[in-house]
């Protein structure tokens, strides 16, 4: 299997630039995986592809202030850090550019109260910091941090808390869960009154949605770590669903990628944290979802994979061809997909 095999021609003014006006206003394309039927809706319509008794799993991580521009102690370099993963004790895993000025105990300074000290030095730009401050972290980084939107959106964020799901809780994502963008609060309610189960997981979303796949043969690429929790309602609510035969719906690939996760580490949903590397691509058998909210993912990335393991990599590509052809939004501010069995 080539990376080349999941490529595509997407026109430029296709790459959603800013957010809609209204979150629910996105268009809605809607793909049966069994048959390749292919239906255009909005994303308020979601609600009558929804059922009493399925399951609907959210990521509420929340995206943190994680872009940062200091300079180098000693040259005044200017240096952009990008924080990614918090390791525990004040240290960060963070992606350094120009990382080659950034060396073991180079230290990057942000604002009279907060530093950064290289005391690692890893692969492709990564480089592990340990955070010098005064006071509350997340307080200082609201103060100086920028949101850190991906490199094909070149427009300014008008309000920082529309790169942020209504429903966003556990600070410590380096980017959004997009296919959660789409929902209101409003939305999410009338859901709910309909007799479907709403539940919440957290991946906090790291260096894998920023890498792209540049090996020839997509099984030798490596996923970047990132770290996940489940709660126990929200395990028992799931393994009670799974047993009852009702449908569990995954919002995203981070959602999907936290449940088939836990399923595959222990056969059954359970209370758990830990750090997943897992990579789905066409072959792998899904143990925990049977349908997928997303949105309209980058060519050759591990998230194209991951719906074409889900529904064919033929259908998916028809798919895109066909939204494509009806000019959809794509990528993080862009339209949205439901890829259903039924």
């Amino acid at each position: 299997m080539k990376t080349d095999d999941f490529d595509f021609e997407l026109p430029e003014e296709l790459i959603a630039q800013t957010p809609l006006d209204k979150r629910d206003s996105s268009r809605l394309l809607i793909l049966n995986k069994n048959t390749g039927e292919i239906k255009h809706r909005h994303f308020t319509d979601i609600i009558d592809y929804l059922k009493a008794g399925d399951v609907l799993v959210l990521n509420d991580t929340k995206v943190i202030p994680a872009r940062l521009y200091g300079t180098k102690e000693g040259t005044g370099a200017v240096i952009e850090i990008l924080m990614l993963k918090d390791l525990g004790n004040n240290h960060w895993e963070c992606l350094a550019k120009p990382a080659k000025r950034v060396k073991l105990g180079s230290i990057v300074k942000f604002s009279d109260r907060l530093s950064a000290k290289c005391i690692g030095v890893g692969e492709e730009g990564i480089r592990k910091f340990e955070l010098l401050y005064d006071g509350i972290l997340y307080e200082i980084l609201d103060e100086l941090g920028e949101m850190p939107l991906p490199p094909y959106i070149h427009e300014k964020l008008k309000d920082k808390n529309r790169y942020q799901t209504v429903y966003a809780k556990n600070a410590g994502s380096a980017a959004a869960p997009t296919a959660g963008l789409h929902f209101t609060e409003e939305l999410l309610d009338k859901i709910a009154k309909k007799g479907i189960k709403i539940l919440y997981v957290t991946l906090h979303v790291g260096l894998g949605t920023f890498r792209p796949v540049n090996v020839e043969d997509v099984t030798k690429h490596k996923m970047h770590s990132e770290f996940y929790q489940m709660s126990k309602e929200v395990a028992s609510e799931l393994n009670k669903a799974q047993s009852e035969h009702r449908r569990i719906i995954s919002v995203g690939t981070t959602s999907t990628r936290t449940l088939e996760t836990i399923k595959g580490l222990y056969g059954e949903f359970k209370e758990c944290c830990g750090n997943t590397e897992i990579f789905i691509y066409p072959g792998y058998e899904f143990k925990a979802i049977d349908a997928l909210i997303t949105n309209f993912h980058l060519p050759k990335s591990t998230l194209i994979m991951l719906i074409s393991a889900l529904a064919g990599k033929d259908k998916i590509m028809k798919a895109y061809e066909e939204a494509i052809k009806e000019k959809y939004r794509f990528f993080s501010f862009g339209d949205s997909m439901f890829i259903t069995n039924e």
